[in-house]
């Protein structure tokens, strides 16, 4: 059967090639993800849109058996490099959320850390997860509430985009994962004892207009946004000017105190 989101997800695989300099600033919530999700060494871990490997590194210097997937091979490419500096074994494969190449209940922790949510059909991606996880395993991932910063900026690129061709389907938006209501329902009765945990990423900054331009050059949404009106200068000024408005609200001693939203529970 032919997916008919196979044409966003190559565009979001050419943009998220450009996220290597956000990885420092993910390698303390990777941390915090791993213990949140309670991973011990006898754990089998799968992470679901790993990136650059943060948190499969982590979990695997804690003795766990860890896989990584994810659609970029350019990250992947990053990915296994971290992992052999580490000094441990992950194994990592290009791949899709929506369709993952593990059989049913292959391990007993599966984890995403701001990767998941980027999937367009969540109702797909979700069953996949649990799919691949064992009765009695635990599910924990990262999101983005949509009422703080993070949620707001891809609210903003939403509202920028050009309008997507005729008849094409829509992505459902990514920040609807940070709403504990409606990861509730997602969820629904597959799981059980499900917990929700804030926590804050600190990206350093110079100044607003320095943050701006670092997220402009290498979050993968806001890089096609911007290379789309590059030939309207107007919209792209005011584009500018509200990004580092929102900017402006979370800046404060040349930090951005990004917060948030981690979801844990045990697949019944």
């Amino acid at each position: 059967m032919s997916d008919p989101f196979a044409q966003f997800k190559a565009v979001q695989r050419e943009g998220w090639s450009l996220f290597l300099p956000l990885e420092m600033f993910t390698t303390i919530p990777a941390a915090k993800l791993v213990s949140f999700a309670r991973i011990a060494p006898t754990d089998t871990v799968l992470d679901v849109g790993c990136g650059t490997g943060v948190v499969a590194v982590t979990a695997a210097r804690l003795g766990a058996k860890v896989q990584g997937l994810d659609l970029a091979a350019t990250l992947l490419g990053r990915a296994k490099e971290n992992a052999s500096i580490a000094q441990v074994p992950v194994e990592f494969t290009e791949g899709d959320a929506e369709a993952l190449p593990f059989t049913d209940a292959s391990f007993n922790v599966v984890v995403s850390q701001f990767g998941h949510m980027f999937a367009p059909r969540p109702a797909v991606a979700i069953a996949e997860m649990l799919r691949v996880l064992k009765p009695g395993g635990r599910i924990a991932f990262s999101t983005w509430p949509t009422e703080l910063y993070v949620g707001k900026l891809f609210a903003l690129v939403g509202r920028n985009m050009p309008a997507p061709p005729a008849g094409a389907p829509a992505p459902s938006p990514p920040p609807q994962w940070g709403d504990p209501n409606i990861v509730r329902e997602r969820l629904g009765s597959a799981v059980k004892d499900l917990l929700f945990e804030r926590a804050t990423m600190i990206v350093p900054a110079l100044s607003v207009q320095h943050a701006r331009l670092s997220f402009e050059t290498t979050l993968g949404p806001l890089v096609k946004l911007v290379a789309a009106l590059a030939g309207e200068p107007e919209r792209l000024a005011h584009l500018r000017a509200e990004l580092e408005g929102l900017i402006g609200e979370i800046f404060v001693d040349n930090e951005l105190r990004q917060h948030f939203l981690m979801s844990r529970a045990t697949k019944r």
